[in-house]
């Protein structure tokens, strides 16, 4: 007996399907989100990053402006997820390169246990039904493979970037998405593996997706 396809058990393709890409900063995530979109003919959904006024300076003086950065983060993704389900984006295949999640996970690092407690009770007062993918595929990469990957992007506003910060984050995203069961998940060790520069790389993805037979699964082997 074949055991089926995760997704396609739900009664859905994989270009009708919401896929979010998830990960750390760094790790590849647009570049994968704009070429499987392109593979897959669907709409793609990129954060906003750049429109955050705290970003920089937060990279700068962490401790100063953590608290800020995150509640510019959480107001505007919050904006950002409702103007898309307005438009029905999500009744559509759509390749979103960050969860909702994201931000809370950001937010265990950055922040005190007193910022965060504050934060947290912001958080749930804006609460709402927010719409889940019917994929998630976390990117995991070693911090200094990503580090050297962000000082070759050399955007102004990651200069300032720590490693010991970047470690903070992966950790915090191997163990949210270690107890993670909300979706489908895949995890994608991309360190031996360039979604930007490996023509192949995204079928040979595709069919590992379509090769999925349980909840969580992890990849690693690309041969």
């Amino acid at each position: 007996m074949v055991t089926p396809n995760i997704l396609s058990s739900r009664g859905r393709d994989l270009d009708q399907c919401h896929i979010a890409i998830e990960g750390a900063i760094g790790v590849g995530k647009t570049t994968l989100t704009q070429k499987l979109a392109d593979k897959l003919g669907s709409n793609t959904f990129f954060e906003q990053v750049d429109d955050n006024p705290f970003i920089e300076l937060f990279y700068q003086d962490p401790s100063r402006h953590a608290l800020s950065v995150q509640l510019s983060f959480l107001f505007s993704r919050l904006k950002h997820w409702q103007s898309l389900h307005q438009q029905e984006l999500f009744t559509q295949g759509v390749v979103s390169d960050y969860m909702f999640a994201k931000d809370h996970i950001f937010a265990t690092v950055t922040l005190s246990d007193e910022e965060l407690a504050l934060y947290e009770q912001v958080s749930r007062l804006i609460e709402v039904d927010l719409h889940r993918p019917d994929l998630v595929i976390y990117l995991q990469s070693k911090a200094n493979v990503i580090m050297q990957r962000i000082r070759r992007r050399n955007r102004q506003m990651e200069r300032g970037l720590k490693m010991d910060y970047l470690q903070q984050v992966i950790t915090a995203y191997d163990q949210y998405f270690f107890h993670y069961q909300e979706t489908p998940l895949l995890i994608v060790q991309t360190d031996c593996i360039n979604f930007a520069d490996n023509a192949d790389a995204i079928d040979i993805l595709i069919e590992r997706i379509g090769n999925m037979t349980s909840q969580s699964e992890f990849w690693a082997d690309y041969s």
